[in-house]
């Protein structure tokens, strides 16, 4: 396993993230996983090297944390051994006022109750998941402060959001003193570039460190097409949410990653991996995972070094799309 700082903390992450999205109930998503088979795949994780997980309170609302908690606590002589990040925004209970967003009050009540499920003092990295757009800025960034000077969080980031969002979250941090955030979760992979316009220029200018959600395009960039006798997953059939995300991606980049991974005798999902691991200011894409050899898979990738030649053949078929994956 490699290992790089987050941005410019001090914090060191595997350059693999295991997103925990996957770990939980299927009568949150039919995709999901119990939790058997989410510990043997962390378990599997921490022995591969990889010390860095990335959950959220609303995945299958708290279950994902609580599975996280508990095998971490079994697995895992010293806390500080890894890194656990979480997230905060999205409503936990269904049209009831207070429970969602990024006030003060929902802040501090959803970082006690992941505190809580994931069995820990502290969060590493506290995220959060969108941005508020009915709560001012500088009343979120006074509270996340808050949670660092109490303990309750070692380090802040955010999630996908517009660049001057993103920049106002933080110069509004400098300004007031506050602690400013080490990271952003982008959505960002051969079939989804849009970050490169404003966001991951920033974060390179700012010294964040970026972890790319999505990074094999929900699967999409993991398989031939099915029309090409790819096949269908279970996710691929029963999420909506990826066929908003990419009905405007360009089909011949999947079968270009197809040509590119036959060719090295890998699979695709390893040159998908591949090609964002060479991608300047990236420090650990989120894999989310449904098996153990998907999993070992991922952290072969590692060890592809692409070409100039193979990196242009990857990316030349891309055509400019809307912004995807802020809502």
């Amino acid at each position: 396993m490699e290992y790089a700082n987050l941005g410019r903390s001090g914090l060191q992450v595997s350059r693999l993230c295991l997103g925990c999205m996957t770990f939980g109930s299927k009568q949150w998503r039919p995709w999901v996983i119990g939790e058997d088979e989410a510990r043997a795949i962390i378990k599997r994780a921490l022995e591969l090297g990889i010390n860095f997980f990335d959950t959220a309170n609303m995945y299958s609302l708290g279950l994902s944390e609580e599975i996280l908690g508990r095998a971490i606590k079994d697995f895992v002589a010293d806390r500080d051994d890894v890194v656990i990040a979480t997230k905060v925004y999205y409503p936990m209970k269904e049209g009831v006022p207070n429970q969602r967003g990024l006030s003060r009050k929902h802040i501090e009540a959803q970082i006690d109750a992941s505190l809580k499920r994931l069995q820990t003092d502290y969060v590493d990295l506290y995220q959060i998941h969108r941005w508020d757009y009915w709560t001012p800025i500088e009343e979120t960034m006074e509270t996340l402060n808050d949670l660092v000077r109490a303990g309750k969080v070692r380090y802040l980031g955010a999630s996908s959001m517009y660049a001057w969002q993103f920049a106002k979250a933080v110069y509004t941090a400098d300004q007031r003193g506050w602690t400013r955030p080490v990271s952003m979760q982008s959505h960002y992979n051969l079939l989804y570039r849009e970050e490169e316009r404003e966001m991951l220029p920033f974060c390179r200018q700012e010294g964040m460190g970026i972890i790319p959600w999505g990074p094999l395009a929900r699967g999409l960039l993991a398989r031939p097409r099915p029309e090409k006798g790819g096949g269908e997953t279970l996710r691929s059939r029963t999420d909506d949410y990826t066929r908003q995300l990419y009905d405007q991606a360009n089909p011949e980049i999947i079968d270009r990653v197809v040509e590119v991974a036959e060719r090295r005798g890998v699979t695709p999902a390893q040159i998908a991996l591949a090609w964002l691991l060479h991608q300047p200011g990236i420090t650990a894409p989120i894999i989310g995972v449904r098996t153990i050899e998907h999993l070992e898979e991922a952290v072969g990738a590692l060890d592809i070094a692409l070409s100039e030649e193979e990196r242009t053949y990857l990316e030349e078929p891309y055509r400019p799309q809307p912004v995807r994956g802020h809502e």
